[in-house]
């Protein structure tokens, strides 16, 4: 259970009766008023090797962007909503580039005002609409602190259209499994080989317990996803990737196995990451390969077309293999 070292909190939250319940269940926590989520001058100037140590911090606001932008993967619209950032500290971390080494986690207490605008969306649409609610958080984390995604999945079921999705690294599914979610969520669980959790992916669930999960959502009427994201080309690469889909195969249910899509992302690395990394983990594995990898924007890095194309050609065959039936959503 996360148990923040500091609280940090726009005075406006306590108007909210979500921002009221975390004041109060945080009462023993020393508090530090703010005028502003995005921009907390005392953490701005930390150095980079206090960036997990700031993750220990949590921060309370109210959302005041609520610009849905769309999307032609899993979703019609990314969301804004109830968090961003995290408690884990995976060191690939695509809102490192966004917001430095403030990836924080902060929540937002105004969750009525960001349901309402999603079912209004919905409802308005001739055609069913997917939104995606976890692009810059993980909400199954989030959940064990706030419970908001049980909210947001008894208060979005009674609906008259769309639907909902979100990603998750975390197990911690126990909460939302009794749910009479109405086949209205979809959950995508992001996996990756253990080796690659254990040396990247810090603070998040074990693999085995991640596919435990994904075999009690399906159990429990989800429709699930499995992401195998991000793909990180290290040494051994064909042997993780390899050992991962036949591990998926073993361990997967027959029912989740029947119907469950797959999305495949491979790493987007920047000089951000790079130096954050290299003061706030000193010892990990350093992520740039620069006979692998090439620009791809300002201060951002990928891995090189002829590079990327093999490792591809090389994970469609094994999908092939081992998951002929399932659907690829997307290689990116």
């Amino acid at each position: 259970m996360f148990k923040p070292k500091a609280i940090y909190f726009e005075k406006e939250i306590i108007k909210y009766p979500l921002g009221k319940e975390l004041m109060d269940k945080y009462e023993d926590i020393p508090k530090i008023e703010i005028e502003n989520h995005n921009n907390i001058e005392e953490m701005r100037k930390n150095s980079n090797k206090e960036f997990s140590n700031m993750k220990r911090n949590l921060i309370i606001g109210v959302r005041k962007t609520h610009k849905f932008v769309e999307n032609h993967k899993i979703s019609n619209y990314l969301v804004p909503y109830t968090s961003s950032g995290c408690i884990a500290a995976c060191m690939y971390c695509y809102l490192v580039c966004n917001y430095n080494k403030c990836a924080y986690l902060r929540l937002f207490v105004n969750r009525e005002k960001m349901l309402e605008k999603i079912i209004k969306t919905a409802e308005k649409e001739e055609k069913e609409l997917t939104f995606e609610i976890g692009s810059n958080s993980d909400l199954i984390l989030e959940n064990t602190i706030t419970n908001n995604l049980v909210w947001t999945i008894e208060n979005f079921k009674n609906s008259k259209k769309g639907k909902l999705t979100f990603p998750t690294k975390f197990d911690m599914v126990s909460p939302i499994l009794p749910l009479d979610h109405q086949g209205k969520i979809i959950v995508r669980m992001s996996v990756n080989p253990e080796e690659i959790i254990n040396r990247v992916e810090f603070g998040t669930s074990r693999l085995s317990n991640r596919i435990e999960a994904i075999n009690e959502l399906k159990e429990a009427g989800y429709e699930v996803g499995i992401l195998i994201a991000p793909i990180i080309l290290v040494d051994n690469w064909k042997k993780l990737y390899g050992d991962l889909i036949q591990i998926l195969e073993k361990e997967l249910t027959e029912k989740v196995k029947k119907d469950v899509f797959f999305e495949f992302i491979f790493m987007t690395y920047s000089y951000i990451h790079t130096k954050i990394n290299e003061e706030a983990f000193p010892n990990a594995i350093n992520l740039y390969n620069k006979e692998m990898m090439t620009v791809r924007g300002r201060g951002k890095y990928c891995y090189k077309k002829e590079i990327k194309d093999e490792a591809e050609q090389f994970i469609r065959e094994e999908m092939h293999k081992y998951f002929p039936k399932n659907r690829i959503v997307y290689v990116v």
